[in-house]
């Protein structure tokens, strides 16, 4: 396979430029607005038109405020120290999934306790929305040509003439994995009564699981590097959590009644 070397621009009307990674973040909250309407129709959720557009609105600002201060701290520490403005420097680049989980965990506190409705409630209708939009991210990072996997002579691999050499497409391994394939398990789990907190374990396994997984073929971040043992990266340290976290609620779970 060869890389198409997509144009990052989707539309250019002189005056503005609409890049494609924008258009996928748009995409992705507006996935998420027509799922939670779909779930909000079901008869065992009690969900009305105005809960679901501060909904999205609050998990918007969580991902992209979150989004950014992660990979900030996580990923890119000693330049944000030295220079906190660099913060706002988007154009960059620099987002974080894991930031973006703690953002949207903290948006959705606080729209729980402006609705007076329990967090974790919340968190499990919250959980099936957000895979597609993941999906989208990473197709945008394709686009954008950038979080290659490792070059390989594998026929898994992709050509990118720019570099000259052939490497693993671990934006659309992530894409299928953490997006299509999380969602199919999500929607298709959730469709049922189950107990509180088990619809948010299942994402933070199968979202670890995969995201570790993948980590082996895709490069690590220039300024890190590996962690430790000349494998490990940051992305495989901070799904660990996720992982043990899980399971733990998926094992307190299975005690509860539904």
């Amino acid at each position: 396979m060869i890389y198409p070397d997509i144009n990052p621009i989707a539309i250019d009307l002189g005056f503005i430029k609409i890049y494609w990674y924008g258009l996928m973040y748009l995409s992705a909250f507006l996935a998420a607005y027509l799922l939670a309407n779909a779930r909000a129709k079901r008869a065992d959720n009690h969900w009305h038109a105005k809960q679901i557009e501060d909904l999205v609105f609050y998990g918007a600002i969580g991902v992209i405020v979150g989004g950014r201060l992660g990979y900030m701290l996580f990923y890119n520490l000693p330049n944000f120290l030295a220079d906190p403005l660099s913060l706002f420097a988007i154009q960059n680049g620099g987002m974080s999934f894991h930031g973006g989980l703690l953002g949207v965990v903290l948006a959705m506190a606080w729209f729980s306790r402006k609705y007076c409705q329990s967090f974790l409630v919340t968190m499990d209708f919250v959980a099936p929305l957000v895979p597609l939009g993941l999906g989208f991210g990473r197709l945008g990072n394709f686009i954008n040509g950038e979080l290659w996997g490792k070059v390989t002579t594998s026929p898994f691999g992709m050509f990118i003439q720019e570099q000259g050499v052939s490497r693993f497409p671990s934006q659309l391994y992530e894409a299928f994995l953490e997006g299509l394939v999380l969602f199919i398990i999500l929607w298709v789990y959730s469709r049922k009564p189950r107990a509180l907190t088990s619809v948010s374990a299942l994402f933070l396994i199968f979202y670890g699981l995969f995201r570790f997984i993948i980590e082996f073929v895709r490069t690590p971040d220039v300024q890190l590097g590996y962690l430790a043992y000349d494998w490990l990266t940051m992305g495989q340290l901070l799904s660990l959590p996720m992982i043990i976290f899980g399971a733990y609620l998926l094992i307190k779970a299975a005690n509860k009644p539904l």
